[in-house]
């Protein structure tokens, strides 16, 4: 157990649990050196918010376990490199018909055009962290809230930057009503492979107003299976919703709980 696993376990009674698995289950320790504790987070944002929220509660801890001299260090982890883009000219054509049909988000949909306030803040920083390290800090990320809540500007927004920093990515972006109708059109006209492979092989996917697949047993049944493929490689889901997972009427038990393996967040 590492001096930093020591500081979780008493932080975990000190906190309540939505908290500690937002602000404190993310981070690990890096190294220990000269009486400093270096812990790893996953993005600048997350480590301002979490000095100024809980800094003095951490202090107090590192006290109760003997700890009183040690001063933490919070360190960002370094992006990722980009994938190298695939040097066939079939895959690289494969990519441009990806991105023509699937990469369509609205460029007015950014992080610096999202007005932050009280009631979507931590909503905000989560999206955000998805954005500048897809798959290690939420995944998946489940937004929800009322009709123009800002949850489509969120979910595009965490698009825009991941585009940006990892061109070479695959990234979808679709309506949940969108998705109900490429599978049914999929299995009228027998294209369920390719619905597979064109689903199943993003890096990013971002499904927007997830409560429509409620009651449609055949869209749920691929949206698990699509869930699982992308989930089981460590690709990034992101899914928005006008109520929380345990609210939407009609929907599978296991997908709802798989909505819930990651982080729920609200935007009021």
């Amino acid at each position: 157990m590492t001096a930093w696993d020591k500081v979780l376990q008493h932080m975990e009674r000190r906190v309540n649990p939505h908290s500690f698995a937002t602000w404190f289950r993310p981070t690990r320790q890096e190294s220990t050196e000269n009486g400093k504790l270096i812990v790893r987070v996953p993005t600048r944002m997350f480590r301002k918010r979490l000095s100024e929220t809980y800094g003095e509660l951490i202090h107090a801890v590192l006290t109760e376990v003997g700890m009183q001299q040690t001063r933490v260090e919070f360190v960002c982890a370094e992006p990722e490199p980009a994938p190298a883009p695939p040097s066939a000219p079939a895959a690289l054509q494969s990519r441009l018909d990806f991105d023509a049909v699937d990469h369509q988000l609205n460029p007015r949909y950014t992080f610096d055009t999202f007005v932050v306030g009280g009631s979507n803040q931590f909503a905000h920083a989560a999206s955000l962290a998805v954005g500048e390290q897809p798959s290690k800090a939420y995944n998946p990320l489940f937004l929800y809230g009322g009709v123009g809540m800002g949850k489509t500007h969120l979910m595009q927004a965490i698009g825009h930057l991941i585009k940006r920093r990892n061109p070479a990515m695959r990234l979808t972006y679709i309506s949940a009503e969108k998705f109900t109708n490429e599978v049914i059109n999929s299995l009228r006209f027998d294209r369920m492979t390719s619905f597979r492979d064109r689903f199943r092989t993003v890096d990013i996917l971002l499904v927007d107003d997830i409560q429509f697949i409620a009651g449609k047993e055949r869209t749920q049944e691929e949206f698990f299976h699509t869930f699982e493929s992308l989930h089981g490689q460590q690709k990034q889901i992101v899914v928005s919703s006008d109520c929380p997972p345990k609210e939407i009427n009609a929907i599978e038990e296991r997908l709802r709980s798989r909505f819930e393996w990651g982080l729920v967040a609200d935007i009021q």
